[in-house]
């Protein structure tokens, strides 16, 4: 079913009355909302300007199509751009408990919206989860894409010893899921953790952030991105990153940069290597002074990185460092 409505109300799941406080970073995220009926779940999605090739991004967790604002409205002057919410994420409706939140099942939710909205010649930007989601995406239907602009991000099984210790607490039994279930705090604890500079995100950047995460029916995707982290061989997503990793590595390379924020805890520089090994044919721009939230940091890098891919022959190459 291709279902799609418009509009600006929260969805089922959400918040069900937006206060002042929320208010304010509407004033960030002016964009038209959009809903496509998948399996009678609401799947969210915003977008600005219009174009044969679409830049569509991908978020990863705990954030949401928020976190691209930067991009919405720095492109949509000369093309159309898309940003997704994951179901239980943002504005997607929370489909709850029962639900099989999976990377396999955000990626068949993207591969199924792609196919629907019948979107080609895409250049698809991606973050810290949405990189496995939107690249696994790109190997189901390679035929979609035409160009990938990667921040940081994984596209194959971690090493249980590359996992940072306050991830793998957020796992421990029953204290974990209490804990960012009920207290938000996971997506609390990246407002500063994910930042580097030291007066972290503004406030309304902050609000934004949380903005859909009011409610502990609202943060069961959370959870369940973290425990979807495989840390033994055992755990199904440990193959399909695997069978991720070696897909990419088959298909044939079409243009790729990949932006990294250097001071990342989490995917760090070893992260970028691997990721190197999976694209070797990939232009790379390393933001020195950069953390984990890209985009909330060094919005202005990864805008003149996607311009580039979209007009190269009005902008110079790529720089290989920044201090940003």
């Amino acid at each position: 079913m291709n279902r799609e409505t418009t509009g600006n109300k929260w969805r089922r799941g959400a918040h069900p009355q937006e206060s002042l406080q929320q208010e304010t970073w509407r004033s960030e995220y002016p964009f038209e909302s959009r809903w496509t009926d998948l399996d009678g779940w609401r799947y969210h999605h915003v977008e600005a300007g219009v174009g044969e090739r679409p830049v569509v991004c991908v978020h990863g967790n705990p954030t949401w199509s928020f976190y691209w604002r930067s991009l919405l409205g720095a492109l949509s002057d000369r093309t159309r751009v898309l940003a997704v919410d994951h179901l239980g994420c943002g504005l997607s409706d929370a489909p709850g408990e029962a639900y099989p939140y999976s990377l396999a099942t955000h990626t068949e939710n993207l591969v199924r919206w792609l196919e629907l909205h019948d979107l080609k010649n895409v250049l698809l930007v991606v973050h810290d989860w949405g990189g496995a989601i939107g690249l696994g995406a790109y190997r189901q239907v390679p035929e979609r894409f035409e160009r990938l602009l990667i921040l940081n991000t994984a596209a194959f099984p971690p090493p249980v010893t590359w996992i940072p210790l306050r991830i793998a607490a957020c796992r421990l039994p029953w204290i974990g899921s209490w804990a960012i279930r009920q207290h938000n705090a996971f997506a609390r604890a990246a407002i500063w953790m994910a930042m580097e500079r030291p007066e972290g995100l503004s406030s309304v950047s902050a609000q934004g952030l949380l903005a859909p995460y009011q409610e502990p029916g609202r943060r069961i995707a959370i959870d369940r991105f973290v425990r979807d982290i495989p840390m033994t061989q055992s755990h199904p997503t440990w193959k399909v990153l695997r069978d991720l990793e070696s897909g990419l590595k088959r298909l044939p390379p079409i243009e790729t940069q990949l932006v990294w924020g250097m001071k990342d805890w989490c995917f760090t520089p070893r992260c970028l290597q691997r990721m190197q090994d999976i694209f070797p044919h990939a232009s790379v721009e390393r933001l020195e002074q950069t953390g984990h939230y890209v985009m909330e940091e060094s919005p202005a890098a990864v805008v003149a990185a996607a311009r580039r891919m979209l007009d190269p022959a009005s902008h110079s190459s790529a720089p290989k460092s920044s201090g940003v």
